[in-house]
């Protein structure tokens, strides 16, 4: 799975001997692969990034989250991992495994157990974690390398609530902010020069992620399947 690979370059021109010398300075335009499309190769994913920007960019409530497109990606990653061994994984199992070697609640135990077993039939799992993308990366590949958009109108909603919550926000500091200084002028508040600082913590109650509003906005959601409920 590792062995060294040719690099491949996209919009590499090569001229003859005969070019003029301002021909020669600009010939080549070479961009350095993303951990996206190295992975894409290494793993023999062919296809996917056709699926991740599709799932992406769904309307309505069949577009997958950022989060969700990053966890569908390094299963995939495991499971070629596993597959390249010679292991021929059961129907949840390389689910099971990614969530045991990734979820931050998983048994310390059960987690060590799947890591050995992994590792006698023959995966690096230290490098195969290390391969495991954030959905920032996934993110990147789909503005940058595929230039995917999510619909208008799921991007207004969204850029709408943002400004929606920075405004209440901004009034709530400002308003705390007011009747903390009039209570220390009535001299009912000990309070030295202060400022106020306001922000809205979301936490799940099913995956227990904890995120400020405008984070959970950007990245589109929590760590739950979407189509778990």
């Amino acid at each position: 799975m590792r062995e060294s690979q040719t690099e491949s370059f996209k919009n590499v021109s090569v001229y003859t001997d005969s070019m003029t010398e301002r021909d020669s300075k600009n010939s080549f335009s070479v961009r350095s692969q993303t951990k996206v499309e190295r992975l894409i190769e290494e793993y023999d994913l062919e296809g996917i990034g056709e699926e991740l920007e599709q799932r992406w960019t769904e309307k309505g409530e069949e577009r997958d989250s950022l989060r969700t497109l990053a966890n569908v990606f390094n299963m995939r990653i495991l499971e070629q991992a596993m597959r390249s061994v010679g292991m021929n994984p059961i129907e949840g199992e390389v689910e099971n495994n990614y969530k045991l070697l990734t979820d931050e609640n998983a048994s310390r135990g059960v987690e060590t157990e799947v890591r050995n077993r992994l590792e006698q039939e023959g995966i690096d799992i230290e490098a195969l974690c290390k391969d495991f993308l954030t959905y920032q990366a996934i993110r990147t590949y789909l503005k940058d390398i595929r230039e995917a958009s999510l619909d208008l109108n799921t991007e207004n909603r969204i850029e709408r609530a943002q400004s929606s919550f920075g405004r209440l926000i901004g009034r709530t500091t400002a308003v705390v902010e007011q009747k903390l200084e009039q209570l220390k002028t009535a001299n009912e508040l000990t309070l030295g020069t202060f400022s106020v600082h306001t922000t809205v913590t979301i936490y799940c109650e099913d995956c227990k992620m904890q995120s400020n509003v405008n984070e959970l906005l950007r990245t589109g959601g929590c760590k739950c399947d979407p189509n778990s409920k």
